[in-house]
C-alpha cells in the first residue's frame, strides 16, 4: 500500500492551505495531528519532515510547524476515475455517486474510458503519471487476465498515490483493494430462487472477458451441482468485448447471436440467467417476438437492478446492490486511504428484487 507518511503529507499540505487562507500560520500540535488522523507520531514526523523539504513548512524547535507562503502548492486535487465504457448503462449513477462525495470533500474528477482496452489502459495510466494526480478509482480492463501493466501501476503505488479497484481486480495485482460485486454468491442466490421455483432446465448467458461473468456462471453452476441438478453445457452462451454488439444487434436485418442462441440451443429450458438487465431486456423481446411467454414459458432473471428492468413489457426479477451503492462504497473508501488509513477490499452484497419475468 502507499506509504501512510505521504498520504498524510498530502492531507497536511490541504490543512495548510486552509489555514493560511484563514489568516493563519501555525500547523496543529504532533499529538492533534496524531489524534485527528489516527496515525502514529513517527508517521506525523515523517509526513511533517517530508512537508518540510517541500518548502511547505518550517519547523521551529520548541515552537512547532509552521506554514511559508502557499502559492507554490497546487490550487486544486484531483481524481482520476477510469471506467471501461462511459456509454455503460450504469456507469453514469456509479460516477454521480462518487463525483459527489469527491466534491465534498474538496477534489475534482478527470474521467478516462479504455473501451476495456488493455492498450488503452496503458495511455491513460501513462497519462496519469504524467499528471497531479492524488488517487485513482479504476475499472480494470479484460479483468478475466492478468494485467500487462502492472509495471504502471506500481510506479503509482511508489508515488504515494492510491489506487482502487471497481467490480473487478487483477490476479496479479493481489495487493490493491477493491470494491467488488460478490458475484459468486450472487449467481448462487439467483440459481436457488430459480431452483426453489421449479426450475431444473436452466440456462444462462455471461460476459467473459471481465471477472464477473466467470464469477457469476461460477455461483450458478455450483447451486445447481448443490442440487444435483444437470449442467447442460450447450445452455450457456459467452461473449466479449468485441461480441457485445454482435448479441445485441444483427448488421443490415440478419439475426444476432442472442437470437441464435435462444433459437438452436435454448431448447427446452424453463430459465435463463442473463450476465446484465441490458442483455435480458433484448432476450426478453426476442423470446416473446418468438412466441415464448415470459415468464409462463421461460423465467428470465438478471443482475443489476437498472432502469432496463423496469422499461419492458415484462419488468425483470434483478439482483441490486443493498446500501452502499459501489460509487458511494468506493469514493468513501478512497478518502479513507487519501486520509492515510489502511482499508481492506469491499464485497458488495446482493438483494432479489422480484418482478413479473421471473
Amino acid at each position: 500500500m502507499p506509504s501512510k507518511y505521504r498520504q498524510l503529507a498530502a492531507m497536511l499540505i490541504r490543512d495548510a492551505k486552509k489555514i493560511y487562507d484563514n489568516g493563519g500560520n501555525k500547523l496543529p500540535t504532533e499529538m492533534e495531528i496524531a489524534s485527528a488522523y489516527s496515525v502514529s507520531r513517527q508517521t506525523v514526523r515523517s509526513a511533517l519532515k517530508e512537508l518540510e523539504n517541500d518548502g511547505v513548512i518550517e519547523r521551529r524547535q520548541g515552537s512547532g510547524s509552521y506554514i511559508k507562503l502557499m502559492k507554490d502548492t497546487k490550487d486544486s486535487s484531483h481524481i482520476a476515475v477510469v471506467t471501461t465504457f462511459i456509454d455503460d448503462y450504469i456507469f453514469p449513477s456509479i460516477l454521480h455517486d462518487a463525483q459527489r462525495i469527491f466534491s465534498d470533500n474538496g477534489y475534482s474528477t478527470i474521467v478516462y474510458a479504455t473501451e476495456n482496452s488493455v492498450g488503452r489502459e496503458n495511455e491513460i495510466l501513462t497519462e496519469i503519471l504524467g499528471k497531479e494526480i492524488d488517487a485513482v478509482l479504476i475499472e480494470g480492463s479484460r479483468t478475466s487476465y492478468p494485467t500487462p501493466n502492472t509495471a504502471l501501476f506500481m510506479q503509482l503505488h511508489k508515488r504515494g498515490v492510491p489506487v482502487l479497484f471497481l467490480h473487478g481486480k487483477y490476479s496479479n495485482l493481489p495487493g490493491f483493494p477493491a470494491v467488488l460485486d460478490d458475484n459468486f454468491r450472487g449467481g448462487y442466490q439467483l440459481a436457488r430462487y430459480l431452483i426453489n421455483k421449479g426450475h431444473y432446465d436452466i440456462a444462462g448467458i455471461f460476459k467473459s472477458d471481465d471477472a464477473q461473468g466467470p464469477e457469476r456462471y461460477h455461483g450458478i453452476v455450483s447451486a445447481m451441482t448443490d442440487s444435483q441438478i444437470r449442467i447442460n453445457d450447450s445452455r450457456f452462451c459467452w461473449y466479449d468485448t468485441e461480441d457485445r454488439k454482435s448479441i445485441l444487434s444483427g448488421e443490415h436485418g440478419r439475426e444476432t447471436r442472442l437470437s441464435r442462441f435462444i433459437d438452436e440451443r435454448l431448447g427446452n429450458a424453463t430459465a435463463l440467467v442473463c450476465y446484465n438487465d441490458e442483455i435480458a431486456y433484448t432476450a426478453i423481446q426476442l423470446l416473446l417476438k418468438n412466441g415464448r411467454k415470459v415468464p409462463g414459458d421461460i423465467a428470465v432473471v438478471s443482475f443489476d437492478n437498472s432502469f432496463y428492468s423496469q422499461i419492458g413489457s415484462v419488468p425483470i426479477t434483478s439482483l441490486g446492490h443493498k446500501a452502499p451503492r459501489s460509487g458511494i462504497a468506493a469514493a468513501e473508501l478512497l478518502i479513507q486511504m487519501l486520509s492515510g488509513k489502511e482499508i481492506r477490499s469491499m464485497n458488495l452484497t446482493w438483494e432479489l428484487i422480484s418482478r413479473q419475468s421471473g
